[in-house]
């Protein structure tokens, strides 16, 4: 009995030394071939995910559509996720995509807070992040996540500044709406246009009130801002085209003339846009171009060659007023 247990054992010793040496071979293949992230999409393509933060608004809509467009043009899987605008669902995609061991992963962060821990994990499993269209404030480029893809925000603010102060001789009691609270895209393009006029003390900003980048919330926080200042309005600076055609709208409603007795600017450059600047209902816009494919799957492609990128990649964005909006028309989003 003693010698039949002592086999017995000794037969189980075998199997498990077996099977723990497989185990160890197959975790062995599994880092050789894997690479930044999982490795191995259908059909062996690299799977790159992209955290969009939501789909709404022209805006969204043509960056989404250039990414998926790139991807499939250059032969990658692209794994996409939308936020619907909520931060916390945002970064629960984040964490999916790291469980799903993509490659790469594209962030279009909604806020500039609050993702530290995601851009961890990716980290820990080798995954690359790059940021798109918005910085996040504490991560790092080259440390936190590659680099950063976008456009100047301060640079649009500022742009939009100068042009205003030219346009109006540095007098005017504008109206701000702004972008989604917390953004840096809404931090920027307010810090770049306070800068702007701050040489120009009859240039004051006599509120400035969230939209959150929608049409409907600018026209709506627009019809209650005529109600409290009326009349001592002469400018409108919206933080996107969106807010922008929601604010002539309630001007419009209120008996006002957008385009000529209120200067109405803002940013980013939609077709929508130019037609009401061609129209003479809006008067400028600063280019924000959202076709990010080329450019990121550009910059993906270096970083997988071992070349050097720097922390910021910045977009060189165009202006718009009447001027040249019916000549770009045709081309814009």
């Amino acid at each position: 009995m003693k010698s039949l247990n002592e086999g017995r054992r000794g037969a189980f010793a075998l199997l498990l030394a077996v099977a723990l040496l497989a185990l160890a071979l197959g975790g062995c293949r599994k880092k050789e071939g894997g690479g930044a992230g999982g490795g191995g999409g259908q059909g062996g393509k690299m799977r790159v995910g992209f955290s969009q933060t939501e789909t709404d608004g022209p805006w969204r809509i043509a960056e989404t559509k250039s990414m998926q467009d790139e991807a499939a043009k250059r032969g990658y899987e692209l794994v996409f996720t939308n936020a619907r605008g909520d931060t916390a669902t945002q970064v629960s995609n984040l964490e999916d995509l790291v469980a799903q061991r993509v490659d790469a992963i594209f962030l279009a962060p909604r806020e500039a807070k609050g993702y530290e821990g995601p851009l961890q994990a990716a980290k820990e499993a080798g995954i690359p992040v790059f940021l798109i269209d918005r910085e996040l404030e504490g991560p790092k480029a080259g440390d936190d996540y590659v680099t950063f893809i976008g456009s100047n925000f301060i640079e649009e603010g500022r742009r939009a500044g100068e042009w205003l102060a030219k346009q109006t001789g540095g007098k005017a009691g504008i109206i701000e709406l702004l972008g989604t609270a917390g953004s840096s895209v809404a931090n920027d393009r307010h810090q770049g246009f306070a800068d702007a006029i701050r040489a120009y003390p009859d240039m004051k900003i006599i509120a400035a009130q969230d939209g959150n980048f929608t049409r409907a919330q600018g026209q709506n926080v627009m019809q209650n801002l005529i109600q409290a200042h009326g009349k001592a309005i002469t400018v409108v600076y919206a933080h996107n085209d969106e807010m922008a055609l929601g604010a002539i709208q309630a001007l419009k409603a209120a008996g006002m003339n957008p385009g000529k007795d209120v200067i109405v600017l803002s940013v980013d450059g939609q077709k929508s846009a130019l037609e009401a600047i061609s129209a003479g209902e809006m008067n400028a816009t600063v280019e924000c171009n959202p076709r990010f494919g080329p450019v990121a799957f550009d910059t993906l492609e270096k970083f997988k060659r071992g070349e050097r990128l720097p922390p910021k990649i910045i977009n060189q964005d165009r202006f718009f007023d009447s001027s040249n909006a019916k000549q770009f028309v045709g081309e814009a989003f």
